[in-house]
């Protein structure tokens, strides 16, 4: 059994835009340690954004391999990266993204529904909310809570489904100093208490002074930290 969580080799990505060919991945490979915390950096155009689509199973690159938890994504079918992404990824948005009709609990229980897991699901949201300090908000909805508290329902959900990596895109982005240092904190001690790997897709040095490395990206390709 590999010790790396990902594995990617040699990734190209060529978005075709009419006649135009763009290439967002140039070769690019990277291997990430089980139980690591990493930060993805660059300037904007320089392939973070779809790194962390092959990376989280929202795409599939154009070439190369990329295994994750000891599973080859590179050439699933749709329907296989809908179901790996579900079991091995947990994902934090800059956003929040959550249904803002629903409370905390049904926020967290929905990967467990696309999951299609039946029993105890209330059982577990409520572990996971209490785990990130929202024991007494399950019943709150996210016009009820404050930015640092909707980004902690996020990463409840994010956490449900104990995910081989969480993959968090500007976590901190939409939140002011305190409330992103808190949640900063809060993603670290989880990686320590459990020992997922984190990743986090930034712009912030603050942010990425807090990992154990950087993966500097530049022109589709790693510049430095691989």
């Amino acid at each position: 059994m590999s010790d790396w969580v990902i594995e990617a080799e040699n990734l190209t990505k060529v978005y075709k835009m009419g006649d135009i060919e763009v290439h967002a991945l140039c070769g690019l490979s990277l291997q990430i340690a089980q139980g690591e915390v990493v930060s993805i950096m660059g300037p904007s155009g320089s392939g973070k954004s779809t790194l962390m689509n092959i990376i989280g199973c929202l795409d599939r690159p154009t070439s190369g391999e990329y295994i994750l938890d000891s599973e080859r994504v590179s050439d699933l079918s749709d329907d296989q990266l809908a179901s790996i992404r579900n079991r091995k990824v947990g994902f934090v948005f800059q956003s929040f993204n959550l249904l803002p009709r629903a409370p905390a609990l049904a926020n967290v229980e929905l990967p467990m529904r696309y999951a299609g897991v039946g029993h105890g699901r209330k059982e577990r949201a409520r572990a996971a909310l209490e785990s990130v300090g929202l024991g007494d908000r399950i019943h709150h909805r996210p016009n009820e809570l404050s930015g640092g508290q909707q980004q902690r329902v996020a990463i409840a959900r994010a956490l449900v489904n104990e995910p081989a990596i969480i993959l968090a895109d500007e976590p901190t982005g939409n939140l002011d100093s305190r409330s992103g240092e808190e949640i900063m904190q809060l993603l670290l001690s989880l990686n320590r208490q459990r020992g997922t790997t984190l990743i986090i897709v930034t712009h912030d040095p603050d942010v990425a002074v807090h990992t154990q490395r950087s993966v500097r990206i530049r022109d589709g390709v790693v510049e430095d930290g691989s």
